[in-house]
């Protein structure tokens, strides 16, 4: 999926090879040059939070994949979500969810 899609659009959009970006070891596909542009002009911005993987899981300690279409913005961050009821439970607290995250993923990142 595109990240930038997700700031311009208002939904995720499916990205192409041809469209590539790599950050923090991530490897990143964009829908268009316009939103590979983009990014490219503010990785940090754009990237999502938690290497992508889901935020209510970080916030609990864990890694979990994600669904495309559970998705929110907040702060001019993408955070992305397991499911869709996932992020309804994630979205009853999210700046305590943010902050057990964020404390949660030094050493999560550092995990495969």
């Amino acid at each position: 999926m595109t990240q930038c899609s997700y700031f311009t659009a208002g939904a995720p959009q499916l990205g192409s090879p041809e469209f590539t970006a790599q950050h923090d070891g991530n490897i990143y596909h964009f829908a268009n040059a316009r939103n590979l542009e983009i990014f490219n002009s503010s990785p940090d911005k754009y990237a999502p939070k938690y290497d992508g993987y889901c935020a209510f899981g970080a916030s609990r300690g864990y890694k979990a994949e994600i669904d495309p279409n559970a998705w929110h913005i907040v702060g001019n961050r993408l955070y992305l979500n397991y499911s869709r009821s996932v992020q309804t439970r994630w979205k009853k607290d999210i700046p305590g969810n943010i902050s057990k995250a964020d404390a949660h993923w030094k050493n999560l990142s550092a995990t495969n």
